[in-house]
């Protein structure tokens, strides 16, 4: 099973990040996934336009596709432009992909680009106690553990110590945690669970650690593959 993960698009009328969407689309049509998650930030400066724009994309592949919101998004607009998929308050989702559990959990917070799921634990416990066989993959916008980026690390997810508990509470449910938001691809853990920041396909941040000078970024766009055979996860870093 291949789950395709997109993250921070952050389209918008004044960046070409609409066309590097596109770029990735293609790129995915040779690798032909089962599903596509898109982990946050799909547009910038409200500009809601853009949802309808990636929806109609999204609408002509054969895989089906999921999607969270991130702080720069608008969850009344993509509620109202992906229907019932996505007609709860908080934009969580739980797809049964057969092998494979795919959980969206929505991290983000009104007004602000902090992100938090100290509200949702008890959710995610309820989707997680309903998995009898199938291992799942959790998705979040919003970081789970510190990037080393000072202004990042500033408004990564709220509530990770409540999730760790859960995961050494019910050990073996969670396979990997897939991310975004800090634009860059990094790779950590939490409770002892796989966690990664997927790449951004809008332009990288730098690999910056507080230091009076920063490095130059010249990173491409970039995507994640999540690649589970034979009970074996593997999540691959892919740059366009």
């Amino acid at each position: 099973m291949l789950v395709a993960q997109v993250s921070d698009i952050h389209a918008s009328p004044d960046n070409d990040n609409l066309q590097r969407f596109d770029k990735a689309l293609a790129w995915l049509d040779q690798l032909k996934p089962d599903v596509l998650v898109l982990s946050g930030d799909v547009i910038d400066n409200q500009w809601l336009d853009g949802y309808s724009q990636i929806a109609e994309r999204l609408s002509s592949k054969k895989w089906c596709s999921r999607i969270l919101p991130g702080n720069s998004d608008d969850r009344r607009q993509m509620r109202a432009v992906w229907g019932a998929a996505a007609a709860d308050e908080f934009l969580h989702f739980n797809y049964d992909a057969g092998v494979l559990r795919l959980i969206g959990l929505d991290s983000t917070l009104v007004n602000t680009t902090a992100g938090s799921v100290v509200n949702h634990i008890a959710w995610l416990e309820q989707q997680l106690r309903d998995i009898h066989t199938s291992p799942a993959l959790l998705f979040l916008h919003h970081h789970v553990f510190a990037s080393g980026i000072p202004s990042l690390d500033k408004t990564m997810c709220a509530g990770t110590a409540e999730l760790a508990a859960l995961l050494r509470h019910m050990p073996g449910k969670v396979l990997a945690i897939a991310t975004g938001h800090v634009h860059r691809p990094i790779a950590g853990s939490l409770a002892g669970v796989p966690a990664y920041i997927c790449g951004s396909l809008c332009p990288a941040n730098p690999v910056w650690f507080g230091t009076d000078t920063i490095p130059p970024v010249n990173d491409p766009p970039a995507l994640m593959i999540h690649r589970y055979v034979d009970n074996v996860l593997t999540s691959h870093h892919v740059s366009l």
